[in-house]
This record gives C-alpha cells, structure tokens and sequence, in this order.
C-alpha cells in the first residue's frame, strides 16, 4: 500500500481529529480504551485531537464542549467507570440546523476528521452528517459564518466508526466493545445463584438484556449449561410449554438440583407475542410445583470495570481508527473498524448497518432460519452448539467406539467447560466415553473409567481440572499406555492441556512405529494460561489469567493514587512466553513489558527508568512496570526493582509484587467457558469423521500425520494441524512457539505509554465487504460474510 513508506509520526501533522461517544447511558466506560488510545495515537503522528463532551449535542453546542486533549487528560481512563467525556443521545443533531451549528464549530476548529464510538443510530447519523457536509459548507457560506477559504480547507469530513453496544447487535463486527464485560458481569450472577440453588431443588430464570438481538442470552446458555434459552432471532416451536416442563423435569429425574432458563429481554413466541421471565415462572410453578425464581438483570449488565478482553478490543480499534482516518481519501466510504478472528479490519459503515436491518426484516417477517444466518457464522455456530449439547436424549444406537479424555500438564481454567462438552457430545454421537485421572501417568496405571452425561453437570463454571492433571510425559510409560489402550479398548484420544498435551502427543506419534495400538485418531486442545502451544493463537485458560493479573494491576495502581510517586514492578506467569506480560500491559496500561521475545539490555532498562523519571514531572504519577518470569537469567525481579528504588532515590520509590499461582486459578471467563465449550464439541465431532476414515476390515489403524492433531484458533477459524508439520514451527527448548501474532501488539503498548517509537503501518487493514455478491442469492439470504472473533470461533 502507498502508506508504507510514510513516517507515523508525522502522519498526522497539520490534521485535526475529535472523539465523541454517542448512544446509551454510561456504556462510556466501556469506551475509555478506546477513547484513550484514539487520543494517544492520534498526538502520536502529531495531529490535533479533540474531545467532544455530552455526544453530538456537545457537537451542536460548541464551545468549551469541544476541547483539545491532551496526553496526560486519558491517563486514569483505563479501569474508570462512567464516561469521562459523556455521552448524550441528542435530539438537535437530527434537524438540518443541528447539523449546521456542529459543522460550523468543526470548521472554526479546523476539524475535517470525526471519530465516532456508538451504536447503529450513532453512526448511521454521522455517515448522515458526512454526506451533507458539502451542502451544509454552501449554506455556511451563503449565511456569511464562513469564509470561501475556510470552506476550501474543510472540503471533506472523513468519518471512522467503532462499535459500541453491550448486546452485540451490529452485523459485521464479530464483538463489539463491552460484551465481554457485559458478559462477565452476567456471569457473575449466574455463578452467585448457582451456588445458593444448588443447596435448595429450584428453578432459576434469568433475564438478560437484548430487545431484538439475542447474543447475550445464548452466550450466557452456553456459559452455564442452561436447560433453555429463549431468544427473538428464533422463538420456540409450537407447543414449547409442554417441552419445557418435560425437559426440566427430565433433568431433575436424572438427579440434577437445579434447572436454570435464559431469557433474552426480547423473547417472543412464534405468533410474536412476548415471553417475559414471569410467563415462564407461572407455567413452571402451575405444571410442575417446581420452586421457581426470577432475576431480572437490567442495567447491572452496563457496569462494572471493562474486562481485559474489552480493554484490549478498545485499545487496538483505537489505533486502527486513527490510522483509517489519516489514510481516507474523499472516495473512501465511511467505515468501521473491528475485530476478526483476532484481526482488525475496516468495513463499510452503511452495509453494516443495511445488514443490521435486513435481520430485523428477517424478525418481523418470520423469517428465523434467515434471521440467524444474517447475524453471521459466529452466533449461528454458537446456536448450533447450543442445540446440540441442550439436547439430552443420546441416540438407541451405539457407535461401539470408546473415546478417552485426558487432562495433561498445569491445571487451568476452562479445562473443564472443554471436557463437558466433549463427553456431552460424544454420547450424542452414540459413543462411549472414557475419563482418565491424572494424566498421561493415569493412563499408564489405568486409572480409566466411564463417564457419563450427568458426571459433568455444572462443570462449564469450575475452575482447575477435575480430572487431575499431572506434568509427566508419556515417553516413559508408552509400553503400559499402549497395553491399557488395548484393555480398555480406546478407539481416540483426546488431549486437553498445554505444552506437555503438545509434547506428549508428538511422543505417542512418535511410539506409533513400535506400538500397534498408538495407531488411533488423537487430538491435542491447547489448554495453558501460557498460551504457548504451536498452531493456536488462544488458549483455553490464557483470558482468565489476563483477567486476573489486570484485575490485580488495577487494584495495585489505585493503591498508589494516594501516596503519588511510586512505581510498581509485577512478575507475571507464562514460562518463556510473553503473551500474558504483553496483554495485560496493554489491558493495564503498563510503562513497560519485560518479555523473552523482544530482547532486551541495560541501554533499554536505562532509557525506561528516564522515562520514568519525566513521566513524575507530570500529573501522572504512577508507574508499572511488568516481567514476564522467565524473560531474562540476569535482570531478575530482583535485579530491576533495586535499579529502579536506585535510579529513581528522591524521585519515586518502588514496590514489587510477583503474582506466582494466583493466575492459574479462579472461575473461568465467559470467554473461557465458551472457547472450552466450542474446542470440545469441534475436537469430537472431528475425531467421529477421522474414525469413518481410518476403519478398515473391522478394525481401526490411523498412522497418517493428519490422524492426530492440534486444534487451534488461527487468525479467523478453528483448524485442525497434524502435531508433526508443526514440529518445525516449535522452540522446544524454550517451550515457545517461533512467531508469534501478539508480538505486533506491543508497539501500540509502547506508544501508549508515550515512548517514541516507530509503529509499522504496512500491515494495515484493507477495507472488507459485509455483504455478498447480491447476484447469486435472494435479497432475504445475503449472509454477512465475517469471520469468527476471539470469542467466535467456528
């Protein structure tokens, strides 16, 4: 692309650019990353950027509405709640003359670049605004509140969106910024009621936001196993009153205390009449006697601190945001930047919102299959897994195959959700499963036996692993593996775990020439808060980790708002890999992140601790500083926390915390849960297809590189890579990966923490469409083409 020889840091020079968030009440602070990293990034190639208090009506209003940011005005943003800029849905801003006050402010500023953080109304109003923008300078003019050469210099107004709306209703983006926090948040409460039904038999329902989109509701369904789920993109059957009561009461005859239903506050019927919490209440009470209670969630689903996830979500939509503004051009349409797989990508605002649209249609036209399919691959992949492991009549017809699950390496969270939905699954193929306790050593002393559907109720929210896990690799034991493997007659192997899953499956590979018995279909799950298995980009266990160092960061930098001056130094986990040390300084706001893959000697720890220095001439008078543990055999923890309480005597001193295995626990994320969920149900229904291949004369013999693999999330889908092409791509005596995605993330870190540093532009997103070809399918079937996101894999 043309940009690439340009110099960001002067990208921008001569450019104005203003921030305004629009749209609903408080969801602001879901925004402050964003906000944060727009400001940052955009005094970072040396534009002007402008905050506008109170939405468009501070637009309309001008004045000291409109003020220039500063560096230093952004800097507590980061676990804030409530918006530090306001935002206000504005009435105004709809009429002409609204709309003229606010170009006229933007022009007397020099502004011609708008960023614009809201929902489908916010931004289709500013793509409005833009193709007016013309007109509105004539009338200016004519008026005599502008200049010929004013107008002149304000031709064009360039408008980049980012998407913000808790219940996840624009097509197009796989997640917009604050579901996930809004996720955690439910979770939060579904985790509390839990807990005190399960000592009493009761029925919980609860209700979650989302009036026409039901993305909350099925997410959270598939987060806690519920019975049900009531959604308005596809309302029940006829005769679902009956359904429902014989469902629960088939749970509870299967010796389950709790029966727990999900209602989007949107539910209708198939007549379109609305099912609301109390609907459901009073048929369960009258047809069952069951005791039945409703929570109503409402606005506590707006609050809270953003979770990591959404922190990140901000940050990087905000750099990619003031790129796609410095690079429009007047024939670019106004787009939207969001998140792909983990990719950023740009599309055009206006099909979006068409598309956004085109489900309602679907919606009021009873068109529900469509209705799913238009809000895209991600969320019809989450109602198929929904479907799937909701259904709780396993087939008459036995598959006769016994399929083995294992828990390998370091306990983390998610594990669990991964191992449910793998047993779940496997018995609706007809399957009998098998759990092995404590690793690869179980599986050689036999410690094998059968587990069934109710074995792994309630398992999604549980923490650690419930298998047991052990560190031991097979190599030594593969004699009395491949014995057991023939007693207990395992067809397929499924193995959840981190880098000694990955380790231990290339040595069964490897056992395959020696031992017969080897020779069967197996796959590996990467399971690691590490998240350092070659051919995955995410690891199940990696967000709750990062949740807890932010959340643990964020309480370390408040304790410091008090005393002023001080820097914190914090060891986190990950062996030799970075990622946790990465993410969570770009979630926390870090000065610094010490990591093994980007190098690092004295003349760096001595330009950090400078900057350092200047940063407590300002306001902000703070520091953090993370170290990967393993990053460096002589710069210890030890050895930075006594050169910085030295380099900075007088200045400010310095506390240290290393956060050892605190990040291997706690209840996993939403986003853990359901990744654990969708690996499980792939890994199984996978391995069912491998066996139709490999059976051969009444027996089944898979020694092919492609019979046993790694499933990972690359870029924007789960793929299935045989464990010995990815031999090649491995560091084993780092236990490492040898690239890395995330390491292109840290530059953002760097300049958001002011450092002067030169940010690859090359790489940029080009603009996609959402919208197929129209030619090839009626209007009502155009499916939006976007691919699946961290939380949306296929």
């Amino acid at each position: 692309m043309s940009h690439t020889s340009m110099d960001p840091t002067k990208m921008g020079i001569g450019r104005s650019i203003a921030v305004l968030t629009s749209g609903g009440d408080a969801q602001g602070k879901k925004y402050e990353r964003a906000v944060r990293a727009t400001v940052r990034v955009g005094i970072y190639t040396g534009a002007k950027v402008y905050f506008v208090h109170e939405g468009y009506q501070g637009l309309v209003d001008g004045g000291d509405n409109i003020k220039l940011a500063t560096w230093e005005s952004v800097s507590m943003m980061l676990q804030l709640g409530g918006t530090v800029i306001g935002s206000a849905r504005c009435m105004d801003f709809r009429a002409r003359e609204g709309r003229m006050k606010a170009a006229l402010n933007l022009v007397k500023l020099g502004i011609t670049n708008l960023c614009v953080i809201g929902g489908d109304g916010s931004l289709t109003g500013a793509n409005q605004f833009r193709k007016e923008w013309a007109t509105l300078l004539v009338d200016l003019v004519k008026a005599g509140k502008i200049t010929d050469d004013e107008a002149r210099k304000s031709c064009h107004l360039n408008i980049v969106g980012m998407v913000g709306s808790i219940d996840n209703d624009f097509c197009g983006t796989d997640m917009t910024i604050g579901t996930d926090s809004a996720l955690h948040r439910i979770i939060e409460v579904v985790d509390a009621i839990t807990t005190t039904a399960q000592s009493h038999q009761r029925t919980f329902i609860l209700e979650v936001m989302g009036r026409h989109c039901g993305y909350l509701a099925l997410v959270t369904a598939l987060a806690c196993g519920a019975d049900w789920v009531f959604i308005p993109e596809m309302p029940p059957d006829e005769g679902w009153e009956g359904h429902l009561c014989r469902r629960l009461a088939d749970q509870r005859a299967r010796g389950s205390r709790l029966n727990v239903i999900i209602v989007a506050e949107g539910a209708m019927d198939r007549a379109g009449n609305p099912i609301s919490s109390e609907d459901i209440k009073k048929l369960v009470e009258k047809n069952l006697g069951f005791d039945t209670r409703t929570t109503v969630l409402g606005h506590v689903q707006r609050g809270g601190t953003p979770s990591a996830f959404d922190r990140i979500l901000g940050s990087r939509m905000g750099v990619e945001a003031v790129m796609a503004l410095l690079e429009a051009t007047p024939e670019t349409p106004a787009c939207v930047v969001s998140l792909s797989g983990n990719q950023a990508v740009r599309l055009p605002l206006m099909e979006c919102v068409q598309v956004t649209k085109d489900v309602t249609t679907a919606m009021a036209e009873k068109r529900w299959e469509d209705a799913i399919k238009l809000r895209g691959k991600s969320f019809e992949n989450n109602w198929n897994t929904y479907k799937m492991l909701a259904h709780i009549n396993p087939p008459d017809t036995k598959s006769n195959i016994n399929v083995a699950i294992v828990n390998i390496g370091a306990p983390c969270a998610g594990m669990n959700a991964a191992v449910r939905s793998a047993v779940r699954i496997g018995i609706i193929q007809g399957h009998n499963m098998l759990a092995v306790h404590d690793g690869f050593e179980g599986l050689a002393q036999g410690k094998i036996e059968p587990i069934t559907w109710t074995g792994v109720s309630g398992w999604t929210g549980k923490g650690g692993s419930e298998l047991g896990t052990k560190r031991v690799l097979p190599s030594e034991y593969i004699e009395e593996i491949s014995l057991n493997i023939a007693k207990f007659n395992i067809h397929s192997l499924v193995i959840i775990g981190g880098f000694e899953a990955y380790m231990g499956g290339l040595e069964l590979v490897q056992g395959r020439d020696k031992y017969e018995e080897l020779c069967i279909p197996m796959v590996v799950i990467p399971a690691t808060v590490s998240n350092n298995v070659p051919g995955s980009d995410f690891s199940i266990g990696a967000d709750t980790a990062l949740n807890t160092i932010t959340s643990t960061c964020d309480r370390i930098k408040q304790s410091a708002a008090g005393t002023k001056r001080r820097v914190f130094i914090i060891e986190t986990a990950g062996g030799y890999c970075g990622y946790l040390a990465t993410m969570a300084g770009l979630a926390a706001g870090a000065d610094a992140a010490y990591i093994y893959e980007d190098k690092f000697g004295i003349r760096d720890l001595e330009m950090n601790v400078e900057h350092l220095v200047q940063k407590m001439k300002t306001d902000v008078k703070r520091g953090l500083i993370l170290r990967n543990e393993n990053c460096n055999a002589n710069y210890t923890t030890d050895f930075i926390f006594a050169l910085y309480s030295e380099e900075g005597k007088g200045i400010f001193d310095c506390r240290k915390n290393v956060l050892g295995h605190m990040q291997q626990g706690g209840t996993p994320t939403p986003f853990d849960r359901n990744f654990g969920t969708k690996m499980g149900s792939k890994a199984v229904l996978w391995i069912t297809e491998k066996l139709k291949e490999v059976y051969r004369h009444g027996r089944i013999f898979a020694n092919t590189p492609d019979s046993a693999c790694v499933l990972g999330m690359k870029k924007r889908a789960l793929t299935f890579q045989p464990l010995a092409e990815l031999k090649e791509q491995t560091d084993f005596v780092h236990r490492i990966p040898k690239t890395s995605w995330w390491l292109k993330l840290r530059p953002i870190m760097k300049i958001l923490a002011k450092y002067n540093i030169s940010l690859d532009t090359s790489e940029h997103a080009h603009m996609e469409h959402v919208i197929k070809k129209r030619v090839s399918m009626p209007a009502p079937l155009m499916k939006k083409a976007c691919p699946p996101t961290k939380h949306e894999e296929e």
